[in-house]
């Protein structure tokens, strides 16, 4: 799959893991993003489910075991070139998932990946919709 100038929007996901007050979040290794914190996932690969997608895309990139619930939000990731060409185009379906068991471990396409708290998120360079969507998740935690 052709990630950089795509020909055609690709579908991946997004996954909101909440434990209590904590929300998992990921550093990114390539771009968009490079260097950023921002959900785990990733594209949808042929044949799989959204909910397949998420619950894979978390346990390859932090080893966490998840059950993926509702859909959270749809959001559209357009980032153009200079020129104003389409670089990069991600249709990302965001999930809520239901945290179930493994301890945080980083895989090799991730830089890091932890649990955040709300009043960490000013320390971190958090991507800006990842940022509102947990800023929001979090204060909804009763």
């Amino acid at each position: 799959m052709i990630r950089e100038y795509p020909e055609a929007p690709i579908v991946a996901v997004g996954v909101v893991v909440k434990r209590g007050h904590e929300v998992l979040l990921v550093r990114r290794l390539n771009e968009p993003s490079r260097g950023r914190w921002s959900l785990p996932g990733g594209a949808v690969e042929l044949g799989e489910t959204v909910q397949e997608a998420a619950r894979r895309e978390v346990w390859e990139e932090c080893g966490l075991q998840v059950k993926p619930g509702e859909v959270l939000a749809v959001v559209d990731n357009i980032v153009r070139d200079e020129a104003g060409r389409v670089r990069f185009h991600y249709v990302l379906i965001d999930l809520l998932a239901e945290y179930i068991s493994g301890e945080v471990a980083a895989a090799s396409d991730i830089g890091d990946a932890r649990w955040v708290r709300e009043e960490e998120l000013q320390e971190l360079d958090v991507t800006e919709k990842a940022g509102q969507f947990v800023r929001k998740m979090l204060r909804s935690t009763p």
